[in-house]
């Protein structure tokens, strides 16, 4: 470990860990208990597959010729003879999406941080990076989970050569990290480091480019205004600023230990951020089989892992999109997680920042009032963190209460966290939250299981009650929005949008009518089997919902004027109709056909055939992984 990393067993600043919360406790327990004979599995595999020398040793000549033959002399003579390690980079560059594309320049400064401590690294694969933004509304929209998956593979066949020794993960966005993860969990036996390129500089406000939206979608400006706003919110190379998603999985990726203390928020092309990356690289060959601080990423991200990561979920107000990677990834680790996990937590965790959609501040603003670090601290403070949680600096999170600075001399170094916010309109203290829970809540009832966000909606608004007004396409909806045809209360339901249906679309584009038709006083709800982004705002919205309609799940029994009552508040999704009404009803089906061909579609066949339920993950491994 470099001497300016910060360790885990460092003293700070930092007040000592009050005794786990007893929800915490008792939920982790339950999920070690559950998963305990898978997890003990993979945990067999791992240990089976690990190797206290460099793996490509052990392949024939002809093959490790293959493996350096293009490679720099230095760095051949390392791999032909030496004992240096050799880090495999998986990355998901692009130069089309601003997120990745600040990822061109990493290769080469993770080669020279790799020779700069005696290894090699080298670029073992691709994957693929698709953007929900500019796919939302479209026909690529329906492979964006399946991506996911896709990913997952990809990265297989990238450290398939069995020649690396550790390996760092490129990725931001929506289904990147997530798959990434399930990926690095296949060849959990290596280290594991993700290396994000963090957030663009802050452009257009969320608040006016929200408001532009709804003007369109009320038809008060056209589209060069719209494209205007757009544009001057998405504007440079970086994440995009909200939190959807993409900051969400890098709130996770360092909470859960994978990334350096306070890398998730850092801007792309700055020096901090160059040395964080070049440290990255080294921290993964300090951590290989070769050594002494040996930590596999199999072992590494246990139950305590992933129950730190959905209370950081919660206390952050993140994506709904991880009540099913979550379950995916988990699941690759041989960890069984459940919806109920997810919310027994929520109950105990409260919501500790306001980001839009959640509020109007966007992340360079929550880095900048105290970040990570903050939050960790706030969250260590009040019990509700496994504070011995291994990371890849070691065990212990009492490191990742430090964020990083540059020192007068260019090198990196650690300092403690803020101790006080420094905005309080942004983000708050365990003790003075925004909200007592953590806002997402699991819903059950006639209709099926489901899970909505409370975070961004308004109070009065967490129980809906109105007739529904059913839809096969989100096109239908906005034709009847733009017809004026919604003129009173509804709970629209949109069905038809699951994994097995057509790939299980994101549905943001729904929010500005639907906000409309709020904003005009109607009281309004959305019921859906599909999916919305990680910018889901102010509409009450149960969504995930299971079993989906082509599984003839309950959803495919509503009818146009059914009274349906959406309450966040007792956690129910019910139809109100007499019980023997309801059990005699067929559920209705659809022609799909439209959305299995073109784009790639097509190609997705063996995948919707393949997916599990959205409670399980909505992964084609389920089964691999049980």
């Amino acid at each position: 470990m470099s001497a300016d990393t910060p360790s885990a067993n460092t003293p700070s600043a930092v007040p000592t860990s009050a005794l786990l919360n007893a929800r915490v406790g008792e939920v982790t327990e339950r999920i070690a208990q559950r998963s305990r004979d898978q997890r003990q599995r993979y945990l067999d595999r791992i240990a089976a597959a690990a190797a206290h020398k460099p793996r490509r040793q052990a392949l024939g000549c002809a093959n490790q010729a293959h493996g350096f033959a293009a490679c720099a002399p230095g760095d051949k003579a390392v791999l032909r003879e030496g004992q240096g390690a050799s880090l495999g980079i998986v990355t998901a560059y692009n130069d089309m999406l601003s997120a990745h594309q600040p990822y061109e320049r990493y290769p080469q400064l993770l080669r020279e941080a790799a020779r700069g401590v005696g290894g090699v690294a080298l670029v073992a694969g691709g994957v693929p990076a698709m953007c929900d933004g500019v796919t939302q509304g479209e026909a690529g929209m329906e492979l964006s989970l399946f991506s996911r998956d896709v990913i997952a593979l990809s990265t297989a066949v990238a450290l398939s050569h069995q020649t690396f020794d550790a390996a760092v993960f490129l990725g931001i966005c929506d289904k990147i990290v997530p798959g990434l993860v399930m990926g690095a969990l296949s060849f959990g036996h290596l280290p594991a480091v993700f290396i994000p390129s963090g957030p663009m500089t802050s452009g257009l406000s969320n608040t006016e480019k929200s408001r532009i939206r709804q003007l369109f979608a009320e038809g008060k400006v056209g589209r060069d205004a719209l494209l205007e706003a757009e544009s001057k919110s998405y504007h440079g190379p970086g994440t995009c600023t909200f939190y959807g998603t993409a900051n969400t999985n890098q709130m996770l990726m360092e909470i859960m230990g994978l990334h350096l203390p306070g890398a998730s928020f850092v801007t792309p092309d700055t020096p901090l951020r160059d040395a964080l990356t070049k440290a990255a690289a080294q921290r993964a060959l300090a951590i290989t089989a070769l050594g002494n601080d040996y930590i596999p990423a199999g072992r590494m991200l246990d139950e305590k892992a992933f129950v730190n990561g959905i209370v950081g979920l919660h206390a952050t107000g993140g994506s709904t999109n991880h009540t099913l990677h979550l379950v995916a990834m988990a699941a690759a680790g041989g960890i069984a997680l459940t919806w109920q996990d997810f919310s027994d937590l929520a109950e105990v965790t409260p919501l500790l920042t306001r980001v839009y959609p959640n509020g109007t501040a966007d992340v360079n603003h929550f880095h900048a009032a105290g970040g990570m670090a903050f939050v960790i601290r706030e969250l260590l403070g009040a019990g509700l963190l496994h504070a011995d949680a291994e990371t890849i600096l070691g065990r212990g999170l009492e490191a990742y209460t430090k964020e990083p600075v540059l020192a007068e001399d260019g090198s990196l170094a650690w300092r403690d966290g803020p101790a006080v916010t420094g905005d309080d309109k942004v983000l708050r203290t365990a003790a003075e939250p925004f909200q007592a829970t953590g806002g997402l809540k699991v819903l059950d009832g006639n209709i099926g299981r489901a899970v909505i966000k409370t975070s961004a909606v308004a109070p009065e608004r967490h129980i809906i009650e109105a007739p529904a007004r059913v839809f096969h396409a989100q096109e239908e909806l906005q034709a009847a929005f733009k017809a004026g045809e919604l003129t009173g209360d509804m709970v629209a339901v949109l069905r038809f949008q699951g994994p097995k249906a057509n790939g299980m679309p994101e549905l943001h584009k729904l929010m500005p009518p639907l906000g409309v038709l709020q904003d005009r006083g109607l009281k309004v709800a959305l019921v859906t089997d599909g999916r919305l982004s990680g910018a889901s705002g102010k509409v009450p919205s149960a969504i995930h919902v299971t079993p989906e309609a082509v599984d003839g799940g309950a959803i495919a029994k509503v009818r146009d004027g059914d009274l349906i009552r959406v309450d966040a508040v007792a956690g129910t999704l019910e139809v109100l109709v007499p019980a023997a009404e309801w059990a005699a009803r067929t559920p209705v089906t659809a022609d799909l056909s439209a959305s299995h061909s073109g784009v790639g579609r097509e190609l997705f066949a063996p995948f919707r055939n393949a997916v599990g339920q959205a409670e399980k993950g909505a992964s084609i491994f389920q089964e691999v992984f049980a």
